[in-house]
């Protein structure tokens, strides 16, 4: 036993129990609250006194005032000879008793799962039991049993005999422990001691000890300061002050540092080094520094007399804590009317946001949000999905999150950033490669990076009208695009409903929008010929073509429109079908009417979003109109931009979407998955033809666009890291072993269902997306409606963040069957449709995410299912079972 937590015996109690516990497999809500001060003690080593520091923490908070203290040891090894909570208890007890209190103390110790071993050690072991837990209690001080009295609440969850690491003991003694299940026992032993005492005016204080240092593995293997990393609660790191303690404390507060801990301070025992010295020197008076007297060197004494010397100590920082406590929870509160005066969010009208539904972040683990909430006047951090995976740029798993932190931290401290313009770096250099080997394998051999997805179609854009003008033989000379007095006018060839950005350029390359309207854009004027596109999706139980009223006079009565399997419609045979000459007749009829009207305007760039339009609706567009769409714009030389920001990374299950059309751009732009979700960067890659084009003797000739932080490298570290986690199956268990496509995560069988029901306009299911799209008619379609804002809010308070997305009802065929007003569907189909959700589809995923260990689910669990749902349709008694399953699941309203 390390000198520094020697044990004595327990204090007499008036009740010893051995009990035979069992425990509830039931889901526990990881709803936390933070009303009163909750610390995590962490060491940086192990045997560095942090029972010590709980102990300390303890008595100074139940002796001055009558108040509770919760004392909560999750692993112990060395049971039950060595035994925490029991130190605490005795040593407590013993010093409150000695302190002449003018209140009772009512003191308690609980240990609620033993391994058989360890259970063998108890006194009165019984061998029939399988498991047991020991509570022991006492109460210092007389008095009326009314009388209001201190309390000490000891708890150890779960213990092991051999005093070894709590994964070296799981392998040798069971009692195997996951870590959700280690963390819901947490949840549920933070609710005792005060939550809900009627004495508003006593104080709480509850501490959470680690076990070992703060990268000690807990049971699973998972390093402790990842184990509790959902939590996030603040902490306080005892130092080491021997020989080498110095570099161990500097470790273990940028280990916590690293996984977004908030560190109020650090403590240390004097050991006549002075290493708080260096500490404060190097923390730069961030963290208090508090030094304990000297440890007794004598195995007999008792410590009363060091904790009577170490009281101010701990009184300080107790107060340090409490302070820090007081100012977190003030902020915590005062963020929503902060944000509502100083912010100016997007796409949001901020009359229609009152500060009770601003959602307050604390930190991100996963895939869940940890967001403040005051209910009944307690402070609470309850879990949040991110349902619209921040809006679809999540892809990471907790442990790569990590990953990526360090990665990036490595890559901020190495070159901080440096610019790019004529120089080369290790960051840029192996992004830019593994994007060429990937993302733009067989086609591409240039990378041009940018900051966002709007930046990089407008750099593509460029990229492809140079181009066009190189191939044409048109003139460069000209800075007016007036030549031997001819006006050329470039324009592109789009499809309606796509969206390729915000920014000026990029939404001229988009059809008429609520983006593009006067007041948005006053500028806009549409530089481009928009098609209407044939539209596929999920109805009745088949995927069905949709055609628009462009194609009424096409013969096309006996073409296939229905299909059993989504892969007939990628089958590259369609190419040689009439609907593939259809198309091409279309297309080219488009082309040839816009020329005669317009005839000098050159249609210099085709720009689609390959396979589906993701902020424009989630419409997916026929793969065969898109091919033959391609295939034309070749014959005629213009070139072709695929702008992959929304689907690129494996979004449509591919790494690229053009692997799922079958075809290669010219130009292609990426974004938003591509750094894992953790910071800003896009990437426009192109063949080496279009690089061509911009060679020449003047700088002039030269692509003039880029931004300072052009490949900066912490983002194409990030992006180097996602790239090759995204596809590798050992890293991402949703990839197939071959590494070339992602596994099916959707039972269609039960898509297929959900098509089928009356209040469902179309289903699309595909890669990790899955969109539904339900019925609703007149003023409750479009973008400014508000139909759904009292589910959205519902879904929120629930545990589910989402935001809402642009109706896309624009065609009634979209779906057949009998329409329902809002009202029918309310009382009707929108029940079935989420009883069906709660009961079959988020319990009977293909690839069986919900089965999987949150903890061990690997990227990819996001969803995206939009569009309306009716407002106050008597939800509540089906939220709860929907809610639980849709966590598995990013969903969009």
């Amino acid at each position: 036993m390390p000198p520094l937590l020697r044990r004595r015996s327990p204090v007499s109690c008036s009740r010893l129990l051995l009990l035979r516990c069992s425990f509830s497999s039931s889901t526990v809500s990881l709803d936390v609250n933070i009303s009163q001060p909750t610390y995590v003690v962490w060491g940086a080593n192990t045997g560095v006194g942090k029972t010590l520091v709980s102990a300390g923490l303890g008595f100074s908070a139940i002796s001055h005032s009558p108040s509770s203290f919760l004392y909560l040891k999750p692993l112990q090894t060395g049971f039950p000879v060595d035994s925490d909570s029991r130190f605490v208890v005795s040593k407590l007890t013993s010093l409150f008793r000695s302190s002449s209190p003018l209140f009772p103390l009512l003191a308690s110790n609980h240990t609620l799962r033993v391994s058989v071993p360890a259970s063998r050690a108890l006194p009165g072991f019984n061998e029939e039991s399988e498991s047991s837990c020991c509570y022991e209690e006492t109460r210092v001080g007389g008095g009326d049993a009314e009388e209001v009295c201190s309390r000490l609440v000891c708890k150890t969850l779960y213990a092991w005999k051999e005093a070894i690491s709590p994964h070296l003991a799981v392998e040798r003694e069971g009692m195997a422990i996951r870590d959700s299940d280690l963390r819901e026992m947490l949840v549920r032993c933070l609710g005792f001691g005060g939550a809900k005492d009627s004495r508003k005016e006593m104080s709480y204080w509850r501490v959470i000890e680690t076990a070992g240092g703060v990268a000690s593995p807990g049971p699973s293997g998972t390093l402790q300061c990842d184990l509790y990393r959902p939590f996030r609660f603040p902490a306080i790191l005892v130092g080491d002050g021997r020989l080498g303690g110095i570099s161990t404390t500097i470790s273990a507060y940028e280990c916590l540092k690293l996984r977004g801990y908030d560190v109020a301070a650090i403590v240390l025992v004097d050991q006549g080094l002075a290493n708080e010295v260096a500490l404060l020197s190097y923390l730069r008076s961030r963290v208090h520094v508090f030094v304990l007297p000297p440890i007794p060197h004598d195995p007999l004494d008792d410590l009363k007399n060091w904790f009577v010397e170490s009281r101010k100590v701990f009184d300080s920082l107790k107060e340090t804590m409490a302070i820090a406590h007081s100012k977190r929870i003030e902020r915590l509160q005062d963020m929503p009317r902060k944000a509502g005066d100083i912010f100016w969010w997007p796409f949001t009208q901020h009359q229609l946001v009152p500060l009770e539904t601003v959602t307050v972040i604390d930190s991100r683990c996963g895939e869940n949000f940890a967001v403040h909430k005051v209910c009944d006047k307690q402070d609470m951090i309850i879990p949040q999905f991110d349902a619209c995976a921040s809006w679809w740029t999540q892809g990471p798993d907790a442990t790569f999150q990590i990953e990526l932190a360090r990665d990036m931290g490595y890559s901020a401290a190495r070159y901080g950033h440096v610019m790019f313009p004529e120089n080369v770096y290790e960051p840029a250099l192996r992004c830019a490669e593994l994007l060429l080997e990937g993302v733009g394998k067989g086609w591409a051999s240039r990378t041009y990076y940018s900051d966002n997805g709007s930046t990089a179609v407008e750099i593509a854009l460029k990229m492809a009208f140079r181009k066009f003008s190189f191939d044409q033989g048109i003139a460069l000379d000209s800075d007016n695009g007036i030549l031997g007095g001819r006006c050329y006018d470039f324009k592109v060839l789009a499809l309606s409903g796509s969206y390729h950005g915000d920014t000026l350029g990029a939404m001229e390359a988009q059809a008429p929008s609520s983006y593009t309207s006067f007041r948005q854009q006053p500028w806009y004027s549409g530089r481009g010929l928009f098609l209407d596109p044939p539209m596929i999706f999920i109805s009745d139980g088949v995927w069905n073509l949709s055609f628009p009223d462009a194609f009424l006079s096409y013969q096309l009565k006996d073409q296939k429109t229905r299909f059993c399997l989504r892969d007939e419609l990628f089958c590259q045979t369609r190419d040689y079908s009439a609907l593939a000459k259809c198309y091409s007749a279309y297309i080219s009829r488009q082309l040839l009417q816009f020329y005669e009207t317009s005839p000098s305007t050159y249609i210099a760039a085709l720009i689609i979003e390959p396979v589906v339009q993701g902020a424009g609706g989630m419409q997916m567009i026929d793969p065969l109109f898109q091919r033959t769409l391609v295939s034309e714009c070749r014959s005629r030389g213009i070139p072709v931009i695929f702008d992959e920001v929304f689907a690129g990374f494996w979004r449509l299950g591919r790494e690229s979407a053009a692997e799922l059309l079958g075809c290669s751009p010219d130009v292609a732009c990426f974004g938003k998955l591509m750094t894992g979700g953790i910071i800003p960067l896009a990437v426009t890659l192109t063949t080496e033809a279009v690089f061509e084009a911009f060679k020449g003797g003047s700088k002039l000739m030269a692509l003039l666009h880029g931004h300072s932080y052009s490949a900066h490298a912490m983002g194409c570290m990030a992006a180097s890291k996602a790239i090759q986690w995204f596809k590798d199956p050992c890293t991402n268990i949703n990839i197939d072993p071959e590494g070339r496509k992602m596994k099916e995560l959707w039972d269609m069988q039960l898509v297929l269902q959900l098509s089928s029901l009356n209040g469902v306009r179309r289903v699309i299911a595909m890669g990790t997306l899955c969109a539904i799209e339900l019925r609703a008619d007149g003023s409750d379609v479009g973008y400014a409606s508000l139909y759904a804002s009292s589910l959205v809010q519902q879904l929120r308070d629930d545990g589910i963040y989402m935001r809402p997305l642009e109706d896309c009802n624009r065609r009634a065929d979209v779906a057949s069957g009998v329409r329902f007003s809002a009202e029918d569907i309310a009382q009707k189909d929108l029940s079935l449709l989420l009883t069906f959700f709660s009961t079959k589809v988020f319990s009977h995923f293909s690839g069986n995410l919900s089965s999987v260990a949150p903890e061990k689910r690997a990227c990819f669990p996001y969803v995206y299912c939009f569009d309306f749902f009716p407002q106050d349709t008597g939800l509540s008694s089906l939220a709860g079972p929907f809610l639980h399953q849709i966590r598995h699941m990013s969903f969009k309203v």
